[in-house]
């Protein structure tokens, strides 16, 4: 099983698209986030996320000394952000977000990081969803304001419609 700490804005990017479901059925692939992650930004409104499989980890006391070490050093990253980046780090998993800061602290700090692009290649590779359904998504996470990389995803729609 694979293990990746998530951030919060995955996690509501894929509740306007409307594919938390299919996230949590990915074979193989178990999602967390920090606890203090969870309580702060997503208990109230993604309450029902531990009941689809969303684990919420509790910090060891070596990860808040490494969070505090992180905030003198990267400013531009929230509290919550750095504290996925101490849980992926001391787990040796993957970072899912698509926070620009935090993907550049990521990458200093040498943790792998992916993002929503990611997830939906694994949900189409897994027939978890149809080409036509990640089409929706993406228009509803645009309308819903997400900060996606356009571009980007442009070209994975053209990619998986140019596949037999």
């Amino acid at each position: 099983m694979r293990l990746v700490v998530t951030d919060a804005n995955i996690i509501i990017d894929l509740a306007a698209g409307d594919m938390l479901a299919e996230m949590f059925r990915l074979p193989e692939v178990e999602f967390c986030v920090p606890d203090v992650l969870y309580l702060e930004e997503l208990a109230e409104n993604f309450g029902l996320l531990p009941g689809l499989g969303l684990r919420v980890l509790a910090q060891p006391p070596e990860a808040v000394e490494y969070v505090e070490a992180c905030v003198v050093r990267y400013r531009r990253v929230s509290f919550n952000d750095l504290f996925a980046l101490a849980l992926a780090r001391s787990l040796g998993c993957v970072l899912l977000s698509g926070d620009g800061a935090l993907r550049d602290v990521a990458q200093i700090e040498q943790v792998e990081i992916r993002g929503t692009l990611w997830l939906i290649d694994l949900m189409l590779e897994a027939g978890l969803v149809t080409l036509e359904r990640v089409t929706a998504a993406y228009e509803a996470m645009r309308r819903d304001g997400s900060r996606l990389p356009w571009n980007d995803v442009e070209a994975q729609l053209r990619r998986w419609h140019s596949l037999p």
